[in-house]
C-alpha cells in the first residue's frame, strides 16, 4: 500500500505539473482529517509521511500557550506551566505531541482522498500560477470580462483572474460577458476564492499607470506625475512636473494633436483630463489647478491648510464648475482646502476679520483704535504675534518707539497667561463623565470646554454641525461621538 502511495504521488506530480511535497501534504491533511473524526473534540492532528518509503506516523499535539492568557481552545492547547512539567525546556508556541493510531490509507475512502488531494493540487496550482503573474510586475490586469458575481465583475486574463467591485468601477460604464477590460492592481487577497486580484478603474493610481504607459518620458525620469484627481468618467486633473529644462510637461502629456491624452480619455469612458503644472509654491499650485479659471488673488491661511481665492463674477461659474466639481478636484489635487469667492465676499470677510483683529487688540492690549489698526497694517492678526515675532520686525514700524513696543510686548504676553489659566480653569471644570467618553481624544477636551461643552449631557445635546464648528471634526466623527454621548440615555431600555 505504502508503495502504491509513492507510485500515486509521482503520477500526480507529474500530471498537474506541481512538487511532489505539495501532494505529500495534501496526502498528509487527508489522513489527518481521516484521524480527527475518531477523536472526540476539535482536536489537531498532524501526520508526518516518509517521503522515501511512504510509511507514516500521526500525532495528537497541543499548542503553548502563556499561562496569563487562558485556553481557548481546550482540546488543541495547553498551558505552559502543565507544559513544562512533561518538557521542562518547552517554550510559548511550541508543541507538545503524542503519538496516537495511524489510520490506514484504505479506511480514508477513496473518494474523500481524492476531494482533499485534488483541492491542495488546485490551490497550489493557483497560488503558483498567481505567482507567476504577479512575478512580472505588471500594475494594469488586462483580460476580458468572464462573469458577474454579486455585483461586482470577474475579469480573466489567462488562467488568472481578477475582481473589479461596483464601487471601483466608471459608473456610466455598462460592461458586458465578453468585453476587454483594462484595471489597476490595488491588491492581492489570498482568502478570496477565484479571483484573488483586486482591481480598480476609478482610483487615481490607474489613471498615473495609463499616462506612464502613454508617455515614455515618464518612464524616462524626464517627467513625473505629482499627483492626480478624478471624478470618475466626468472629469480628471494632473499634476506634472519636468525635470528637464528641455521638456514642455503639459505638451509632452498632451501629445501631437492630442494623441497621448485622447488614449487616456478614450480608455476611461470619455472622462476628460485638465493637465496642470506643479508648483512647489502652493499659491502656484492652487491658481494652475483652477484653472481655466483666471484668480484675481489669493491669501494663504497655514494654520488652517486652507486658501481663500478671489475671481471676479465672470469666473466665480467657472472656478467653482458644475456641482463644485472644479474647486473640489483641485482642492483633492493640492491638498489644500479652497474657498472661492468674488471680491466683495473678500472684502467683507477682510473688513470682518479686521474689526475681530482690532478689537482683541483694543480689549487685551488696553490700546486705542489708532494703535490698533497700525498693528493690523503691518500684518499682525493676534497676540501670539505680537508677543513673540523678532523684537527686530516690530522696531520696524515707524510709528512705534522701542518703549511702546516692549510695552506691548509685555502686555501681550500678560494677556496671553491670562487666558492660558483660564483656560486651564476651564478645562478642570469639565466632569470625569467626558472625560472618559470613549472615543473623546484628549486634545478635543480643551475646545469643547471653551465652548462651554462640560457634561457628557452637553455634548449629547449639540447638533452634529454644531460639534463640527467646535472641533473640526468630520461630520462623520462628531455624529458617532454624539451618539456616544447619548448612550447612557437609553442604557436601562430594551
Amino acid at each position: 500500500m505504502n508503495r502504491e502511495m509513492l507510485m500515486l504521488v509521482d503520477a500526480i506530480s507529474r500530471e498537474k505539473n506541481v512538487e511532489r511535497d505539495v501532494v505529500f501534504g495534501a496526502v498528509e491533511s487527508a489522513l489527518a482529517q481521516a484521524t480527527k473524526k475518531l477523536h472526540q473534540g476539535d482536536v489537531d492532528i498532524r501526520v508526518a509521511v516518509d517521503r522515501d518509503s511512504g510509511d507514516y506516523e500521526t500525532f495528537r499535539r497541543w499548542h503553548v500557550v502563556p499561562d496569563e492568557a487562558g485556553l481557548q481552545l481546550p482540546d488543541q492547547e495547553i498551558l505552559l506551566f502543565e507544559a513544562k512539567e512533561e518538557m521542562p525546556d518547552i517554550e510559548v508556541d511550541e508543541y507538545i505531541e503524542e503519538a496516537v493510531e495511524s489510520v490506514p490509507i484504505g479506511r480514508i475512502g477513496a473518494m474523500a482522498a481524492k476531494q482533499v488531494i485534488l483541492q491542495k493540487i488546485r490551490d497550489a496550482e493557483r497560488e503558483m500560477l498567481l505567482n507567476d503573474f504577479m512575478s512580472r510586475g505588471e500594475k494594469i490586469f488586462t483580460g476580458t470580462v468572464k462573469r458577474l458575481d454579486k455585483g461586482d465583475i470577474i475579469v480573466e486574463a489567462g488562467r488568472v483572474e481578477g475582481r473589479l467591485r461596483r464601487s471601483e468601477m466608471i459608473a456610466k460604464e455598462n460592461l458586458r460577458n465578453g468585453d476587454r477590460v483594462r484595471a489597476m492592481i490595488m491588491e492581492v487577497d489570498l482568502t478570496l476564492r477565484g479571483a484573488p486580484i483586486i482591481l480598480s478603474r476609478s482610483a487615481p493610481e490607474f489613471m498615473i499607470e495609463l499616462f506612464r504607459q502613454e508617455v515614455p518620458e515618464i518612464e524616462q525620469g524626464l517627467l513625473e506625475i505629482k499627483s492626480c484627481a478624478r471624478d470618475p468618467g466626468s472629469r480628471a486633473k494632473i499634476a506634472v512636473l519636468s525635470h528637464d529644462k528641455r521638456v514642455d510637461p503639459i505638451g509632452t502629456c498632451v501629445g501631437v494633436r492630442g494623441t497621448r491624452v485622447n488614449a487616456v480619455t478614450n480608455e476611461l469612458a470619455g472622462e476628460r483630463v485638465d493637465i496642470v503644472l506643479w508648483s512647489e509654491d502652493p499659491a502656484q499650485f492652487v491658481i494652475g489647478a483652477l484653472a481655466p479659471a483666471n484668480v484675481s488673488s489669493i491669501v494663504v491661511d497655514e494654520e488652517k491648510h486652507a486658501m481663500d481665492v478671489v475671481v471676479d463674477e465672470e469666473n466665480l461659474a467657472i472656478a467653482i464648475g458644475r456641482g463644485g466639481q472644479n474647486v473640489r478636484l483641485a482642492s483633492d489635487l493640492t491638498g489644500w482646502k479652497i474657498n472661492i469667492m468674488d471680491a466683495n465676499e473678500s472684502a467683507q470677510k477682510q473688513a470682518t476679520e479686521t474689526d475681530a483683529s482690532r478689537k482683541l487688540f483694543m480689549e487685551k492690549l488696553d490700546v486705542d483704535e489708532e494703535i490698533a489698526d497700525i498693528l493690523i497694517s503691518e500684518g499682525f492678526t493676534s497676540l501670539e504675534e505680537v508677543a513673540y515675532v523678532p523684537i527686530s520686525e516690530l522696531l520696524e514700524i515707524e510709528s512705534f518707539d522701542e518703549d511702546t513696543i516692549n510695552e506691548l510686548r509685555s502686555r501681550a504676553k500678560d494677556a496671553l497667561l491670562t487666558a492660558e489659566i483660564a483656560r486651564e480653569e476651564d478645562v478642570e471644570s469639565v466632569s470625569q463623565d467626558l472625560r472618559d467618553l470613549e472615543g473623546l481624544d484628549a486634545a478635543l477636551i480643551p475646545k469643547l470646554a471653551e465652548a462651554g461643552v462640560h457634561t457628557r449631557d452637553d455634548l449629547a445635546d449639540l447638533a452634529v454641525d454644531e460639534l463640527t464648528e467646535i472641533t473640526g471634526q468630520t461630520a462623520d466623527e462628531a455624529k458617532n461621538l454624539i451618539l456616544k454621548a447619548r448612550e447612557h440615555w437609553f442604557a436601562g431600555q430594551e
